[in-house]
């Protein structure tokens, strides 16, 4: 995915493949940017107030946060783009671009859609009842390995009991659960927020959900370079692997306690300032894409503070 010629290394980023809340509307950098303003004043308005984009792509997320904030908070913020892959040409020079995320952060690190791209393990069971890891080819094709066994299998006791049903799958989630642990280690104090495709412990997918993308459409996973390979993230295994307060909710629920709706604007705008109306329509629209559901509203947050109240208050904690 990121050697030589590798899917995230092409010239049209991950934007020329797949559409992310972040290409979908400005509506969620500014999102992202209030989020920010209420771990600012959680932390007490510190001289320096970091930014850090995890799985930064070519920096869009980072680069509407830092043009989101009001003058004040911009002052004193410092923005930080984690990726493996090399940094854009004319990316915002007060973006510093990392491949590893920085230590002692204090304000906010949002990781959009990144832990679904972490490496992970795919099981099946066999004819015997037996969960065995899934090899796979250059070409894609599959075959069943060696039975799973150590820290793997207890990951699967734990979190995707699999019953001795041939063909059913799961991924083992650990290397997300050691991510996402190293990635709030990282927080001195603040907030750190995971967005992605999830499913929880009450509704596992029976036969998992690896796929490929490729040009907008979904495709073979094959593991060549060609496409990006996905599957969804745990986030409940996550939240219980790492220290601090978690809260599981869905984009929905957390875009609306930032202010973000999809409602439509009052038709007497519509006559007393038509400019305006249609605005706050085209607004609508984006927040509406935003929350939809069956769309991007379905996402899980994994919201987890460290040493801060919860900036989004209503949110629920985890079980």
């Amino acid at each position: 995915m990121y050697g030589p010629g590798g899917f995230y290394r092409r010239p049209e980023g991950p934007a020329g493949h797949f559409r992310t809340s972040v290409h979908a509307s400005a509506l969620f950098a500014s999102a992202v940017a209030g989020l920010l303003c209420r771990v600012d004043e959680a932390l007490g308005r510190p001289g320096e107030l970091d930014f850090v984009d995890m799985g930064a792509g070519r920096g869009e997320l980072v680069t509407g946060v830092l043009a989101a904030l009001p003058a004040d908070v911009a002052a004193r913020a410092r923005g930080y783009a984690v990726e493996l892959a090399d940094r854009p040409a004319g990316l915002d020079e007060r973006i510093t671009w990392l491949h590893e995320p920085p230590a002692g952060v204090t304000g906010l690190l949002f990781a959009n859609e990144w832990l679904d791209n972490v490496p992970v393990d795919v099981a099946e069971v066999d004819a015997a009842g037996v969960p065995r890891l899934v090899l796979v080819a250059p070409d894609g094709s599959e075959t069943l390995g060696e039975p799973v066994t150590g820290s793997g299998a207890e990951w699967l006791a734990r979190w995707w009991p699999l019953p001795a049903e041939e063909g059913l799958r799961a991924e083992i989630g650990l290397p997300r659960d050691l991510a996402w642990t190293d990635a709030v280690r990282r927080l001195s104090r603040g907030l750190a927020v995971a967005v992605d495709y999830a499913h929880t412990a009450t509704a596992r997918p029976p036969y998992g959900t690896l796929t490929g993308f490729r040009e907008g459409r979904e495709t073979t996973p094959v593991p060549d370079g060609t496409c990006d390979i996905t599957a969804h993230v745990a986030l409940d295994a996550c939240a219980h692997a790492s220290s601090g307060t978690a809260h599981l909710l869905t984009q929905r629920e957390a875009l609306r306690l930032l202010g973000v709706s999809g409602g439509r604007p009052p038709l007497a705008l519509a006559s007393t300032d038509p400019a305006a109306y249609v605005r706050a329509l085209a607004s609508a629209g984006e927040a509406a894409e935003l929350t939809a559901p069956g769309g991007l509203g379905d996402f899980g947050w994994l919201v987890q503070s460290v040493g801060i109240p919860n900036p989004l208050g209503d949110a629920p904690s985890c079980p």
